[in-house]
């Protein structure tokens, strides 16, 4: 494990005997996992472990059948529609989930938009703001249409780190990011591995987050700590550092992508 200073030991969200099932299928079983604030973790696993399951019920989009979830030490009873006003989480989605009938500055700056009253001159200062801190820079009036993947990603990054500065409240405390580099060539995915370290680092925007990846070069220049999830269970929680000295089987099997060993191959 890699050590850290005190700040980051201070535990954002908790999930205490976590359990989540779909029909007959356990996704979750028990489950135990504490985010602490400064972190980057990554959860790993192989595809249908439950893996984004987790970030929809830290983010508080899908409830528990049992089990606990502690915001700040305070326990979040119901979904986050519900009221919890504690800490403001941002999801940046598998797909980016743009509306594709607006432009990019009207998808990054929809929540100010809907829900808050400030003018609409102002609104464009600060969507602009953040597109320039995804490298979007005079691309605003674009439609979703008319990017590229990897465009596509980095405007949901800009929408999910875009604030209302007059709302103290309204500062994001922690990023959910489900496979922001799926699907993008080794280029784009360095773009945006970048970018996801650069907004913790640089901007001190996002300076705790959870990633799900499978991808490898993400995992490693991404993360600080890793989880693995399998079988409904959290079965290994190390450094990056820690996945190449491993003997954990189910880690060493997946890395190496073999066929062979304890996780089970679906043919």
């Amino acid at each position: 494990m890699t050590n850290r200073s005190p700040c980051q030991r201070e535990p954002l969200i908790e999930l205490k005997g976590a359990c989540k099932s779909f029909g007959s299928n356990v996704i979750l079983n028990e489950v135990d996992l504490t985010v602490y604030r400064g972190e980057a973790l990554v959860i790993l696993g192989p595809s249908g472990t439950g893996k984004s399951t987790i970030l929809r019920i830290l983010a508080g989009l899908m409830p528990l059948d049992r089990g606990e979830v502690y915001v700040k030490g305070r326990l979040r009873r119901g979904l986050i529609e519900d009221g919890d006003a504690s800490i403001r989480i941002s999801m940046v989605f598998q797909q980016a989930a743009l509306f594709d009938s607006l432009t990019v500055r009207e998808n990054v700056g929809f929540t100010l938009y809907q829900h808050s009253r400030l003018p609409e001159a102002r609104i464009r200062t600060l969507v602009d703001e953040k597109l320039v801190r995804v490298g979007l820079e005079g691309m605003g009036d674009r439609y979703p249409a008319e990017l590229s993947g990897g465009q596509r990603k980095r405007v949901s990054f800009a929408r999910a780190i875009v604030d209302n500065p007059d709302d103290p409240n309204d500062d994001p405390e922690i990023v959910l990011y489900d496979e922001p580099t799926a699907g993008l060539d080794p280029i784009a995915s360095t773009i945006i591995e970048d970018l996801v370290r650069k907004l913790q680092h640089t901007f001190d925007t996002c300076g705790t987050y959870v990633m799900v990846s499978h991808q490898e070069s993400t995992i490693r220049r991404t993360g600080d700590r890793v989880i693995f999830l399998y079988s409904g269970k959290i079965q290994w929680d190390g450094s990056v550092a820690d996945i190449d000295t491993t003997d954990n089987p189910l880690v060493r099997q997946f890395f190496s992508a073999s066929v062979e060993g304890p996780i089970k191959v679906i043919v």
